[in-house]
């Protein structure tokens, strides 16, 4: 954050820094000792504290997570600050920490990993079912996979309807932007099926298969509320709405095939091998989560601008007084690397996943 976000360091660091600084202490830590612990414990630990260990790690990856969207809550909803030499200053920890739009962000993004890890299970079970490979441990593991994958595929979908009424509240903007909604109904705002912006003219070129108040019932539980469109804010106040809309279009569309596959999934239970299409859609379908889960961070970043801390500063006064090229230099560098990193997990993902139980 000092190197391309000084001047944000600078402004909300007294804040900022102190949830990285409890996530890193807190969180980070417990998950590298343990990890440590687990994979160089196979043959000193007892099998139980070996799977301690492991277990560990997990509720320290979610606690960190915690502790990351708390900050980033503060990034959406900023609470808890006082203004103060010019700058953002910690005043009310405990605001800041119970944060409701963190906490509503919190079960969303929870809800989807456990979504995600679900469908994961179910792609790699179903791949060794094809094979007819370990039938009646792949059997169980699929089941297993299906149940998490049902419930918190469920689970992210009605939590996200209350974090969108949330974001309908705190960030008008953000919706209208999901929506392509550019004028604002006072007694009502319908919801079309079928959109496509047109964001130079500040319109819509197409809209069909509209729900009369269906958008207001969404935001507000009420088919005369009124909703604000995007013309309410300047223009350069409005999130990019094309990007914005899309991504919202994209993560709902794939968290409701979701639920399907699942449900798909649930009747053939008792029939796995005899159902290889199934199988086989299953094995298609483990990019999906991850697909959803990045369409939805985009809503949540994009939607956001102009602001980094919503209402209180914007992203181009937050950047780092440096040239262009330092920035495209360690932007393509960091890519790279990140890139490769990304190469060489998806290739151990694959390795180790077409092996059975025993042998990995």
């Amino acid at each position: 954050f000092g190197t391309n976000w000084s001047r944000y360091s600078e402004y909300v660091g007294d804040i900022f820094g102190s949830l990285l600084a409890i996530e890193a202490t807190v969180a980070f830590f417990l998950e590298s000792t343990f990890l440590g612990a687990w994979i160089f414990g196979w043959n000193v630990l007892s099998p139980k504290m070996h799977a301690l260990c492991i277990w560990l790690v997990a509720g320290a990856s979610n606690l960190s997570a915690l502790w990351i969207i708390i900050a980033n809550g503060f990034m959406q909803n900023p609470l808890g600050y006082v203004i103060r030499n010019g700058r953002a200053e910690l005043a009310d920890f405990f605001a800041v920490v119970g944060n409701p739009f963190a906490w509503q962000q919190y079960v969303h993004v929870l809800s989807g990993a456990f979504a995600l890890a679900g469908f994961f299970v179910m792609g790699v079970s179903s791949y060794h079912l094809l094979k007819k490979q370990n039938v009646d441990f792949f059997t169980r593991s699929f089941k297993l996979g299906m149940v998490f994958g049902l419930v918190f595929s469920i689970l992210v979908a009605v939590q996200g309807h209350h974090h969108a009424q949330e974001v309908t509240r705190i960030q008008p903007a953000k919706l209208a932007a999901m929506e392509s909604l550019w004028e604002t109904h006072e007694d009502g705002a319908p919801m079309y099926l079928l959109v496509v912006p047109d964001e130079k003219n500040e319109k819509n070129a197409i809209e069909l298969f509209g729900i009369p108040g269906g958008l207001s019932f969404l935001a507000h539980n009420d088919f005369k509320a009124p909703v604000q469109g995007l013309k309410d804010w300047p223009a350069e106040e409005r999130p990019p709405v094309m990007l914005t809309f899309l991504s919202f279009r994209t993560m709902v569309g794939l968290g409701t095939l979701m639920p399907l596959l699942c449900i798909w999934a649930f009747l053939r239970r008792n029939r796995l091998t005899e159902t290889p299409k199934l199988l086989k859609a299953m094995i298609f379908a483990i990019p999906i989560p991850y697909l959803a889960i990045e369409a939805g961070w985009v809503v949540a970043e994009v939607g956001r601008q102009p602001w980094i801390v919503y209402g209180l500063m914007k992203t181009a006064d937050a950047v780092s007084p440096i040239v262009t090229s330092q920035v495209a230099f360690s932007l393509v560098a960091l890519t790279l690397l990140y890139a490769l990193l990304g190469a060489v997990d998806i290739f151990l993902l694959f390795k180790y996943a077409k092996k059975g139980p025993a042998e990995a």
